[in-house]
């Protein structure tokens, strides 16, 4: 197939990507102008690689009639991380460039759209929901994935198209964005030591990346699933931050004792976090497979044999 993948620069589109094009597909990866892109320099030529402003409406509709892709797979965000603030930009980014995108894609052809949602769509909640529940969001970012979520699924039930939404939980794994919970446990892990850290009880439903590249490959593929349909991907497991600094500490032989509180909550930490992905299962034949251990386990060896990479994730050479 023809892959157009957006927001390939960071963690999950260049895993995607690379997945992508590991399996043999034509693959084409929108970074931002002057974006970095260490995550794809070392795939070469195997990924076209193609800079792509998607605040600009006319751009987007260049890039796809240029590349005329089979499958979309629309990761580009903004406002994830707790340092990126601009609500205009949120806004622009998730919600206009969706919807831009989407139209692009339909003037041009298409088989399948697989748009990017986050679990942040749902706010905060008592119980593991599901996703015909009414979203519920708690921040720009959250209200804007939403918006953009539901546009996809009235656009493939007003226009008869394959485009559907996966609300990722948690995805962690190699080329995660340097300063996030994961890497940063393994980078102070392999020195002896352990980053500052919240509450113990903060709970998230972790994801590996090996799994959630499996469930964009199942999403575009199954095409026999209602138009605009959406789909929770996380394990369907609650895990303390008190659990997973216990698996660092046990695999990477840490020594030295938790110091909890010592970072600041965020605002959208909520008391259960954690997916019901029994529709995905259910209807894309799509299940995690990777326990905590395990894919903690692949992501330590990754960085462990990306010593280029050390001085990124802030670890020191000896």
């Amino acid at each position: 197939m023809k892959a157009l993948v957006t927001g390939a620069g960071g963690f999950v589109g260049a895993n995607l990507a690379a997945g992508l094009a590991q399996a043999g597909h034509d693959v084409v990866a929108w970074v931002r102008p002057e974006s970095p892109t260490w995550r794809l320099d070392p795939l070469g030529d195997a990924v076209e690689v193609a800079p792509v402003d998607l605040l600009d409406g006319e751009a987007i509709d260049a890039g796809v009639q240029a590349a005329r892709p089979d499958w979309v797979f629309h990761l580009a965000a903004h406002g994830a991380y707790s340092w990126q603030r601009d609500a205009e930009r949120i806004m622009q980014t998730n919600l206009v460039s969706t919807v831009r995108l989407l139209a692009a894609c339909q003037r041009h052809g298409f088989a399948a759209f697989v748009n990017a949602g986050s679990s942040s769509e749902y706010g905060f909640q008592d119980h593991a929901p599901r996703e015909d529940e009414l979203p519920e969001p708690n921040s720009d970012y959250a209200v804007m994935k939403a918006a953009a979520t539901l546009h996809c699924r009235f656009v493939a039930q007003r226009d008869d198209v394959h485009a559907v939404t996966l609300r990722l939980y948690s995805v962690y794994g190699p080329w995660e964005e340097p300063g996030r919970l994961m890497p940063t446990l393994v980078a102070r892990g392999l020195e002896g030591r352990l980053p500052p850290l919240v509450s113990p009880d903060t709970p998230r439903d972790f994801i590996s990346m090996r799994d959630t590249e499996t469930a964009f490959l199942q999403a575009a593929q199954r095409t026999d699933v209602e138009r605009g349909s959406v789909f929770n991907v996380g394990s369907g497991r609650q895990t303390t931050l008190r659990e997973v600094v216990e698996v660092a500490r046990g695999q990477l032989d840490i020594a030295e004792k938790p110091q909890w509180g010592t970072e600041p909550q965020r605002s959208w930490d909520a008391a259960v976090w954690v997916a019901d992905a029994s529709k995905a299962r259910e209807q894309l034949g799509w299940a995690a497979e990777d326990d905590l251990p395990t894919g903690f386990a692949c992501l330590a060896d990754w960085l462990r044999a990306h010593p280029e990479l050390w001085e990124r994730y802030g670890i020191e050479r000896e």
